[in-house]
């Protein structure tokens, strides 16, 4: 993988915080934090080892989460739970920093998608009950496109009783 030009910023700014914190800026932490701000991608804990591998940096697990957590901590990256049982990660200095997310149920892709509605939402909100917000969390789960396309359905939830009639 190349490193654009726009990565090294957001590793400096990383690397100050762990200075901050009085932990060592490693080679390691570096690669992990280059991968995730190198990527517009949710990217899973095995995604980001791949990439890893893919560019000759053997770097474990253990070492690979911990540095997720340093990356979270920092407020760099933001951690996600889309539901698939594991965390996926998005650095917060993307082009579209405020965002929600739409979660193909089928496949797992993720799309990101703006709305201007919630803006409005939280204007309201911070009128009529004095609430200010501070930020929010949309996600939509359902079907992407070439999931419907390729025949994949919702399945049928309808109500379901408590109570075991057998």
């Amino acid at each position: 993988m190349t490193e654009t030009v726009s990565v090294r910023p957001f590793i400096r700014l990383f690397g100050r915080y762990l200075r901050e914190q009085g932990l060592p800026v490693t080679h390691q932490r570096e690669a992990i934090a280059e991968v995730v701000f190198a990527s517009e991608e949710h990217l899973s804990v095995d995604e980001i080892e791949q990439r890893l591998r893919d560019r000759g940096d053997r770097i474990g697990k253990a070492t690979i989460y911990r540095t997720l957590d340093l990356l979270v901590r920092s407020r760099l990256v933001e951690e996600h739970d889309f539901g698939e049982g594991f965390k996926r990660y998005e650095h917060r200095l993307s082009r579209q920093p405020v965002h929600e997310h739409l979660i193909c149920l089928e496949c797992g892709k993720v799309i990101e998608f703006q709305a201007g509605e919630i803006a409005a939402v939280e204007a309201r909100v911070q009128v009529v009950h004095g609430f200010l917000p501070a930020r929010h969390r949309l996600e939509v789960y359902g079907l992407c496109r070439e999931c419907r396309a390729a025949g994949a359905e919702l399945p049928y939830q309808g109500l379901t009783c408590p109570i075991d009639t057998v």
